[in-house]
């Protein structure tokens, strides 16, 4: 499922820490990886400079993640970060685009011109984003968010598909059911009864892969994040529909710019990276 990833290296260590966890799980050691480096436009006497600086970089990259040098495409491009990398991956089909955030909210992201707001808004592929502020660890406890839509069932597809042979796994399916009363006391036979919870167990167990079942009210979006911290959360698995018709896919989606879609809470408040599972329409 995801076969081409597609790094965009600012430098950050914790981003390049996650992606070296990644690489070692066994259901992505025979990914593809492309690492880009966007570089500004020079004149002629800088730009050969520049550009030599960035495949230094990422050759240092390829050597901190301990792979061999044939996985690897290495890419440096000229022009803005932003549009750079969804040029980037929609011309090498990428399945996953993995950069640093610095976890900006609602306006904010927009104002200061965030490269990560602006590719989550635009681009059609999954993301995962590293705050740049948050402790990457080795990745044991995966949470993914579960409800009856068809965004939450592929962020479980993804989920399964790369922890798949990873005997540390442990995967949280974590429903919030906003009709249930936040703090209400709910008994291990309501969540084994959970239809929503059930189904997606049973398809964890078919995979061999251990699990939690967590059942809670509350607001959705708050009560993950703090679900997250309350079970010390390695890795979030989220599901992010693209909502906007076809004709409005060059325009930011305003639910998500203003900061009151459950995915851009999350991905601002959550203490763990998070990866946005968006599944490409056919």
């Amino acid at each position: 499922m995801l076969k081409k990833i597609l790094y965009a290296d600012s430098g950050a260590d914790n981003a390049q820490d996650l992606l070296k966890f990644l690489l070692e799980l066994p259901a992505l050691k025979g990914a593809d990886l492309s690492i880009l480096r966007v570089v500004s436009p020079k004149t002629t006497e800088e730009e050969s400079e520049v550009k030599s600086n960035a495949e230094t970089k990422i050759s240092e990259l390829v050597s901190k993640l301990g792979i061999a040098e044939d996985r690897v495409t290495s890419m440096v491009e000229e022009g803005e970060p932003k549009t750079t990398v969804i040029k980037v991956a929609k011309e090498s089909n990428t399945d996953l685009i993995i950069m640093g955030s610095r976890g900006l909210g609602k306006l904010q992201s927009f104002l200061s011109n965030s490269v990560s707001q602006y590719v989550f808004q635009l681009t059609e592929r999954s993301m995962l984003l590293v705050k740049d502020d948050i402790y990457v660890k080795r990745i044991k406890r995966v949470m993914v968010a579960i409800d009856k839509s068809a965004a939450a069932q592929y962020a479980l597809d993804v989920a399964l598909s790369m922890f798949q042979g990873d005997k540390d796994a442990e995967i949280y399916l974590t429903r919030v059911n906003p009709d249930l009363k936040p703090g209400l006391e709910i008994s291990q036979e309501d969540i084994d009864n959970n239809p929503i919870l059930s189904a997606a167990a049973a398809k964890v167990k078919s995979r061999g892969l251990a699990y939690k079942c967590i059942l809670s009210g509350g607001r959705p979006a708050q009560k993950i994040c703090a679900l997250a911290e309350d079970y010390n959360i390695d890795f979030m698995v989220l599901g992010s529909p693209e909502r906007r018709p076809s004709v409005a896919k060059n325009l930011p989606d305003l639910d998500r710019l203003l900061g009151s879609s459950l995915s851009d809470y999350i991905r601002v408040k959550a203490e763990c990276p998070v990866l946005l599972a968006r599944q490409e329409e056919a």
